[in-house]
């Protein structure tokens, strides 16, 4: 009899499934809102998950850590709901979000000052960035409910049973029902099923490529890279800062003309190859953040496929489902960010500023819910000596 797989390839395998279904939607809308073609686009998705495979693998072996690399979702999110005047444009973003998180390993102190950020601000902009798509399952519910309700059905069943596949599971009968569909119309090309790497040339001319960057920039520190240390260190990991920052930011900047937007420290699914359950021995849990890597660059052969179908979908279906994706992400930025009276009036003004799409000297919304938070958060906290 073969013997069984180990524990922590098991782990692995889980952390990279979990880890690509439960967002690949959601960076898709992300890279099509910034004016990415289908072919674009599924050029990002396939560099995105070489990228965050290479780097993965890179960070486990050289630390003995079980870090994970992950793609920006909370920045996907923010592309969903911002605007690039031209792809090249973003393109631009992009490759300027891979030097300054280079940046942040090269000089210390710019890190420090990411992670200086009141955490309720940060959560209360993330927020703001994610409701214009949370949205879209309640639109897209009421426009095309037969697609839709299935999908948000299988969603609640498991969120209620086994939460941890609740949006992979939606993912998955999404992909279904896109397949069926594009079955009926004669199905998709051989040609877009195969992946294949379209480059862009960058424009880092215009006042825009730096507006979209530095929110980019500071949901992925913020949202991604600081709570990905802090999940590490739970389980009693001190993660290496410069070269986890080095390596993800020499990724991003690589991937980028490509469609890559960026790729940072895993969070959310940073505890499947960081826990207990991975192995029992913290010392070998490191051979689970491997095998997820090594996954990741195996999803690589199938991403273009999977952007080929989401590309033949209904108006509306994909969003709706990416949105439905960051609902719980949403409910626990609503709950850290308000969880103080007293942080309530600077929290509310990042939430509003950020949801309100205003642009201003060609950067968005995100960006100055944060001056405006920030702003009010030293008025409403007087220093020390000054009190």
């Amino acid at each position: 009899m073969p013997a069984a797989p180990s524990s922590t390839t098991v782990a692995g395998l889980v952390t990279a499934l979990v880890g690509f279904l439960s967002s690949f939607a959601v960076v898709l809308t992300g890279l099509r809102a910034v004016g990415a073609t289908p072919a674009q686009a599924a050029s990002g998705l396939v560099v995105l998950s070489v990228a965050m495979g290479l780097a993965t693998v890179l960070l486990a072996q050289r630390t003995r850590m079980p870090i994970t690399v992950a793609w920006s979702t909370p920045g996907a999110a923010l592309l969903a709901t911002a605007s690039a005047p031209s792809w090249p444009v973003a393109v631009g973003a992009f490759v300027l979000v891979g030097a300054l998180v280079l940046l942040t390993a090269a000089w210390p102190r710019l890190g420090s000052a990411i992670a200086a950020i009141p955490p309720v601000l940060a959560q209360a902009m993330l927020a703001g960035v994610l409701v214009p798509l949370c949205l879209e399952p309640v639109r897209s519910a009421l426009e095309i409910p037969w697609l839709v309700l299935p999908v948000v059905a299988v969603w609640i069943a498991l969120l209620r049973f086994s939460p941890r596949w609740a949006v992979p599971a939606a993912f998955a009968v999404t992909l279904g029902i896109i397949g069926w569909l594009s079955l009926r119309e004669g199905g998709v090309p051989f040609g877009e099923l195969v992946p294949s790497l379209e480059w862009t040339t960058p424009d880092l001319t215009s006042v825009a490529a730096i507006g979209l960057a530095l929110p980019l920039f500071l949901v992925t520190m913020a949202s991604q890279n600081v709570p990905g240390m802090a999940v590490l260190a739970a389980y009693g990991y001190r993660a290496p800062w410069r070269p986890a920052m080095a390596v993800t930011g020499a990724g991003t900047l690589l991937g980028a003309p490509f469609g890559g937007h960026a790729i940072n420290l895993a969070a959310i699914s940073a505890a499947l190859a960081a826990g207990p359950e991975a192995d029992l021995d913290p010392g070998r849990r490191y051979l689970a953040a491997r095998t997820a890597g090594v996954a990741y660059v195996g999803f690589a052969l199938v991403s273009a496929a999977v952007a080929a179908l989401v590309a033949t979908a209904p108006a509306g279906f994909v969003a709706a489902a990416a949105g439905l994706a960051l609902w719980p992400v949403l409910a626990s930025s609503l709950s850290g960010a308000l969880a103080r009276a007293e942080d309530r009036i600077p929290v509310v003004a990042t939430f509003l500023v950020a949801i309100s799409g205003t642009t201003v000297a060609g950067i968005g919304s995100a960006f100055w819910s944060l001056v405006v938070g920030l702003v009010l958060w030293a008025w409403f906290r007087p220093s020390p000596v000054a009190a």
